[in-house]
């Protein structure tokens, strides 16, 4: 039967279905609080049942239900996971063993919200005791036997520890609950048993012993018994016999002989072992045996005493020099006297394995080792080795100087031999008084002695002394001969012409000189205008103390001078006159302008009175003077003012009067009257004495004079202009 479900119903069921996830959706839980709960209690003993329970207290949106997931912690690792949707959850520890013990707590996650519990603390008390079996009791030595500790139910990492009264045999760290182990005794009686321990935390739990365990261990009778023949005290060159034996027989036994790290021989429990001693036997041997893993030993003490000590080398003297004499001496300086006698003793002695003499010449043919060798009864002995090499007596030295020699200033001198043995003893000599010593003890090294020297002379008296043997090869160098510098003192420097006299263009001669300084000498000339350098003229490495420089005078010239070995200089300040041409030239140019300033002057000084002559007015009164008349002039400018009184007399005047001309005439009418006589009466006025140039001298003053007209008989008469001098002082103008 088919249900056919109507379109709107379905709608309806999404919708509710829709609504009912949102809700779900939107649903908000808080955690408020989680606590951790131990059951029974927090200290409990070995094989309780714990329960850890986790309790949330969470408040969610009505009608949701949300899921909680539960993280159980030990020590802060993660130890158990859980979801439910309940609000606290378990945690199980059946039969709880002391490794459950440690620090827990509890964490709820829900909806991406985290909470976690307080820590609290778990003890769990007693550790089982553990159980020890073997698998036999009964053993021979070198046996073994298997032991097995058990602890039943402890978990953890478990430590298991093997003892006895002797100490602990052997440990094991596993996970397990059961060790197992083979060992081996070499005592006759062990009491055995076993114990492990276990981490809480930082600290260490030991459980109690195990049960004890006694073993009888029987003893194997392989013990060798050592003896030597003929007597463990011998001489040198006597054969000794060594013999091991065990009290039980066994194919399996084995018996080596060692002396210190050496072993003699591998198979003692067949045969014995024979040797001829050495002073160097003296000592311990020993005699051991092995069965299984059993070794047993027995030891005796050998003392050899020397057929004759050690020989020894001797060469006379000690230190010798290529030429000399030397002697070499071997003998020993003890013996058996109950073996041999001293006679009974050869010598021989080799240099470089070669038969020598007991003497020679030292030289480089005697240079090499050597050796002397003793024999005696078939024991041969050697003497340490000894190396000869003649000395080589010390060469002349030579004394030399490192750097320049400079009067009055420290300088290093060297001492050197190039052949001689080391080491070499250098002194250093000033008139055969020693100053100082010093000691070479390496090749290619050279003594160095500091000196200084006032006058050059004094370079001469030094020496060296070398010496390598005492007083038998002394040897002196020669006296110290080099180039000594003497410091070049402040140049004198010397001008000819004498300076003040010197003009422009003359050869000038400049000397510089010093009292003192070693040859060769540079100097410098330098030339200047007190501004900078100009230009400086050498003459490198001249062996005179004095230089001449010729050269053309210049104004204001200085000169300066220092030597290259020192900072001496002298300067000079040079007046340096102008030549007689330049002198004569600057005169007639400065005449020439001093003419043309006054001829400008007289040309301004005439314009500006032209321009006040031009503006002067003369003016007479009465227009018609008769005669005997008094005829007032009155000259007017821009500068003074003044009136001149005229009698008119009938004679000549002291005016100069133009001849009328003939046209002149016709207007003027008849001249038939007398001559007019002028007499000049001055009437001077007072002028502002602020306007008044100053003047010298007296000035002719020319006016116009024009008269006015007249009386009816003078109607038709002009007056000329005329021209009078006027002679009286006046103010002189000013420009």
């Amino acid at each position: 039967m088919q249900v056919k479900i109507q379109p709107s119903l379905m709608i309806g069921t999404f919708l509710l279905l829709f609504l009912f996830t949102s809700e779900e959706a939107y649903a908000e839980s808080i955690i408020k609080s989680v606590q951790l709960v131990i059951h029974p209690r927090s200290e409990v003993e070995r094989g309780t049942n714990v329960s850890l329970k986790c309790q949330a207290e969470v408040s969610h949106t009505l009608g949701s239900h949300p899921n909680y997931k539960y993280n159980f912690y030990k020590d802060y690792l993660l130890l158990n996971t859980t979801q439910t949707n309940s609000t606290d959850s378990f945690y199980s520890i059946p039969d709880a063993r002391v490794a459950h013990s440690g620090k827990y707590k509890c964490a709820v996650v829900t909806e991406k919200r985290t909470k976690d519990s307080s820590v609290k603390d778990l003890t769990v008390k007693g550790l089982q005791t553990p159980v020890l079996r073997v698998d036999k009791l009964k053993l021979r030595e070198g046996d073994v036997v298997t032991a097995v500790c058990t602890a039943e139910g402890e978990i953890g990492s478990l430590t298991f520890f093997f003892s006895d009264e002797s100490g602990e045999l052997y440990r094991m760290t596993t996970e397990s609950q059961r060790v197992e182990h083979k060992l081996a005794f070499t005592e006759q009686t062990v009491n055995m048993f076993c114990y492990y321990s276990i981490y809480v935390g930082s600290t260490i739990k030991r459980s109690n012993n195990s049960n004890v365990i006694g073993l009888h261990i029987e003893e194997l009778k392989i013990k060798p018994n050592i003896k030597v023949n003929p007597s463990k005290y011998v001489i040198e060159g006597d054969r000794i016999t060594f013999s091991c034996s065990v009290d039980i027989s066994n194919s399996t036994t084995r018996i080596i002989l060692v002396h210190g790290r050496t072993t003699l021989s591998s198979n003692m429990a067949q045969e014995e072992y024979s040797m001829s001693v050495k002073a160097d036997d003296s000592g311990e041997y020993e005699c051991i045996s092995h069965l299984g893993e059993v070794d047993k030993s027995s030891t005796i003490n050998i003392t050899v005493k020397e057929l004759f000590s050690m020989p020894v080398l001797s060469i006379h003297p000690a230190e010798v020099f290529e030429g000399e004499r030397f002697n070499i001496t071997c003998q020993i300086h003890s013996f058996a006297s109950e073996r041999i006698q001293r006679g009974d003793i050869s010598y021989s002695i080799l240099r470089d394995k070669t038969p020598v003499i007991n003497s020679g010449i030292a030289g480089k043919a005697s240079n090499g080792e050597y050796i002397c060798i003793a024999k005696a009864k078939g024991i041969v002995k050697e003497s340490r080795k000894v190396l000869i090499k003649a000395k080589v007596p010390v060469s002349k030295p030579e004394i030399t100087v490192d750097g320049p020699v400079i009067v009055n200033k420290t300088f290093w001198i060297l001492c050197n031999s190039e052949n001689g043995s080391l080491p070499i003893i250098f002194s250093l000599k000033k008139n055969n008084t020693i100053l100082n010593r010093a000691e070479v003890s390496s090749i290619n090294k050279t003594a160095r002695f500091s000196a200084m020297i006032s006058t050059p002379s004094d370079i001469s008296s030094y020496m060296c002394e070398a010496e390598n043997n005492g007083q038998v090869s002394i040897k002196m160098s020669g006296r110290l001969d080099v180039t000594v510098i003497v410091p070049v003192e402040k140049p004198l420097l010397t001008v000819i012409p004498v300076p003040g006299n010197i003009e422009e263009g003359s050869v000038l001669t400049l000397i510089c000189s010093i009292p003192r300084g070693s040859p060769p000498i540079s100097f410098w000339f330098y030339g200047g205008s007190g501004k900078g350098w100009l230009r400086a003229i050498s003459h490198p490495e001249m062996k005179d103390r004095m230089m001449k420089l010729l050269k053309r005078s210049r104004p204001m010239t200085v000169c300066f001078m220092h030597s290259a070995r020192t900072v001496a200089l002298r300067s000079l300040l040079l007046q340096v006159s102008l030549a007689m041409w330049k002198k004569a030239l600057i005169a007639v140019f400065c005449m020439l302008l001093v003419a043309l300033l006054v001829l400008f002057i007289v040309m301004r000084y005439k314009a500006k009175r032209g321009k006040r002559e031009m503006a002067a007015e003369l003016s007479v009164k009465p227009a018609s003077p008769k005669s005997d008349d008094s005829l007032t002039l009155s000259l007017t400018n821009d500068t003074h003012y003044s009136d001149h009184t005229v009698v008119v007399k009938n004679k000549e005047s002291v005016w100069s009067e133009r001849p009328p001309d003939v046209a002149d005439q016709d207007s003027l009418g008849s001249t038939s009257e007398g001559d007019i006589e002028y007499t000049e009466v001055v009437h001077p006025q007072p002028v502002d004495p602020t306007r008044i140039p100053l003047r010298k001298g007296t000035d002719t003053v020319y006016s116009e004079l024009q008269t006015s007209q007249g009386a009816s008989e003078h109607v038709n008469h002009q007056v000329l202009l005329e021209y009078a001098e006027l002679n009286h002082d006046l103010p002189e103008p000013v420009d």
